[in-house]
Formats: C-alpha cells, structure tokens, sequence
C-alpha cells in the first residue's frame, strides 16, 4: 500500500474514532451574602482539585449562589443546559441544598451536597453528600453535655432551615436526659442578639447550645459571655472556619464543637482511619493558603470530590463517554456504590437507602482554645 493511501485511511480511521470528551464538574457555593465565609472555604478546596483523572482533563465552572436559593436554582439550571456538566458539588447550605436537590433530580445529574441535606425516597435518587447529618453530630454534643454533667440546656439559632433542624436535632438527641429551657431565634443579618441572649440566661440553663453557621454564630457566645453568661456553650459543626475565630475573639475561647476529624488532624491518634489523608490535605492547603487556613467546609468539599472522582475512575473503565446522559448514570450509580473511602473527613460508604454513608466514629469533640483548635476528644 502506498504511503499515501495509509495516511488517508489512518486519517479517516481517526476522524471516525470517538473523541475523548472533557468531563464538566459544576460547583456551587455561597461566595457573598451571609453564608461567604464558607464558601470561601469550597473556593480553596477547588483550587486544590486535580486538572486531570485517568488522562481525561476536567474542566471546574464555579457559581456564586449568593447565599439565595433562588440564585442557586439558577446556576444549577445555567450548568447542565449552557456548561453542560456531568456532576455538581456543593452547595454550602441547606437550604440552596434542597432547591437545588429538585433540578439535580429531575436532570437526571449527580449532585454532592457539602451540606447535610436530608434526602430521602425518590428525592434522593442523584443527591449525596459529604457533610455528617446533624442529627449525628448533635448526638454528639449531647453526649459531651451528659459526661460533664448538663441537666439543662437553652437553644439560640438561626430562624432558617439550619436552625430548624439543629433545633430538631437537640430536642430529639435531648429527650428523656436534658431539658431545653429556653428557645430563641435570630436572623443570620441580624445586628443584634441582645433580647435572646437575655431570655436565655434567665431560664438558668447549665450550658447554651447555638444553633448557627459561619461568622454570624459568633454573636451569640459574645453576647452571652458579655452578660455574665459562666456555663459551657456549644457551637455546631457550622462554625470551623478561621473567619469564626477572628470575629469571636475572646468570647469565643472555650466554645465546645462537635466536627470531623480535618480540623484537629495532627492531632488525631495514630489509630484513627482518616489521619493520614487528613494531615496531608492539611499541608497542600496551608502550604497555599497559610497557616490555619484549614476548615471542615474546605475538608467537606474534597471529600465530596474524592467521592466523584471515585465514580468517574470506575466509568473510564466502562468506556463511558463523558457529556452523555449514560456517563452521568455510570457517576451517580459509581457514588451510590462508594465503599469504605476514606476522606479526610471521615470515611464514607454509600448504598441505595444511604446517600450520606458517613461513619459516625469519625466525629470529634473539640474546643477553642487560645484562639486555636483544640482535640478533646
């Protein structure tokens, strides 16, 4: 055969040889408005993420939701039509989480909450998470408030569906062992905590549990500790970035938190599953980002990365083509078929009734201590 005639078959045996799509990963996050400060925490972890798995290059379009559910609707709806994406992560809250679980659902494309987002049913069909659901780590604070001897217990949260199900989860974690003698609600924009705080410490409780997220759940520990307030006061997990340690400052000191094992990572016992990756995704980010510059948000968010490109590993040894309908199934049903990760936030199993699969021996007790992060246990 002639050289000639070669290069043209070769040429048209190429031309018909399907090309190797880039893979689409779209990424919600809260990057202004009131839920900015963890946000900023996916935005580093994102800037960690491999341009590459098994060859194939992935493309990240990251969207501002503006802490707006409506707003995250909306960039869910502009990156499967106009961006084209195979999977979603994020976003930051719940409540962007459940509006954006409908779309995800109804496209039929893989979405991974960094947000406890509570799915069941058909609803959870394309939805997972990373992040441990409240329930569990409320159970965990409530645990702590036992040992050291808490008999009541006042709650000030925020008056949105974090509060609501932080709420819920104490009174459930509570019930027949601590009484909840006080109740108050405050909006994350609110400039001020004053009457709840005050309501509270009337009721006498023994320790205050805050029902909030970001750096707006500073302001109830500052006030409470401004008015006298002595007894332990709990945060939730909502709380781990260094943006909460510089607004709270003093007040903050002592504040009982329960979180996943990335914050306090060399600390961890050796015996513990997620210390090796924890420390190392630790050094990466700091090495980047300075020290202590670390957060359960940004630990959350890798790991919701880990957990896709876990499912997009397994579809490249199906020889399923990327930006098609079958490689956003192969994703989903790779995720929903995740085994024993291990994350750097705890180690995740996921099955068909389960699209969270978070171990709950994983979680961690810790406290603010000389404006650190502490291990207690």
């Amino acid at each position: 055969m002639k050289l000639k005639n070669l290069f043209v078959i070769t040429a048209a045996a190429l031309a018909a040889a399907p090309a190797v799509a880039d893979i689409n990963v779209g990424v919600v996050a809260s990057l202004t408005g009131p839920a900015a400060a963890l946000g900023a925490e996916t935005r580093k972890a994102v800037s960690l993420f491999p341009t590459t798995v098994g060859g194939e290059k992935v493309n990240f379009i990251l969207l501002d939701d503006t802490t707006d559910p409506t707003a995250a609707v909306k960039n869910a709806r502009k990156l499967i039509s106009e961006d084209k994406v195979d999977a979603i992560l994020g976003p930051n809250l719940i409540s962007t989480a459940v509006a954006m679980a409908d779309v995800a659902n109804g496209e039929k494309v893989p979405m991974i909450s960094v947000a406890p987002l509570d799915v069941s049913g058909d609803k959870r069909g394309f939805v997972f998470r990373s992040e441990p659901s409240a329930d569990l780590m409320v159970q965990r604070v409530v645990a702590d408030m036992l040992a050291n001897g808490v008999k009541t217990v006042g709650f000030i949260g925020f008056s949105d569906s974090w509060g609501e199900v932080l709420h819920k989860a104490l009174t459930k974690a509570a019930e027949g062992k601590i009484t909840i003698v006080a109740s108050e609600r405050y909006g994350r924009a609110d400039p001020s905590v004053q009457a709840q705080a005050l309501k509270v410490i009337s009721a006498k409780p023994d320790a205050v549990f805050v029902g909030a997220s970001g750096t707006p759940a500073a302001m109830p520990q500052i006030t409470l500790r401004e008015r006298g307030f002595k007894g332990r006061i709990y945060q939730s997990h909502g709380v781990t970035s260094k943006e909460f340690l510089r607004v709270g400052g003093k007040n903050v000191e002592g504040a009982l938190i329960p979180v996943g094992p990335v914050l306090v990572a060399e600390q961890l016992p050796d015996s513990h599953p997620t210390k090796k990756n924890a420390v190392a995704f630790v050094q990466t980010l700091e090495a980047k980002y300075g020290p202590d510059s670390r957060s359960t948000f940004a630990g959350a968010t890798w790991d919701a990365w880990l957990l896709l490109q876990n499912a997009i590993a397994g579809a490249q040894k199906a020889k399923v083509k990327a930006g098609t309908p079958e490689y956003r199934a192969a994703l989903r049903d790779g995720i929903e078929k995740t085994s024993k990760l291990v994350g750097t936030n705890g180690v995740y199993s996921m099955a068909a009734g389960d699209h969270a699969g978070y171990d709950a021996s994983a979680i961690v007790m810790i406290k603010v201590e000389n404006n650190h992060w502490k291990l207690v246990k």
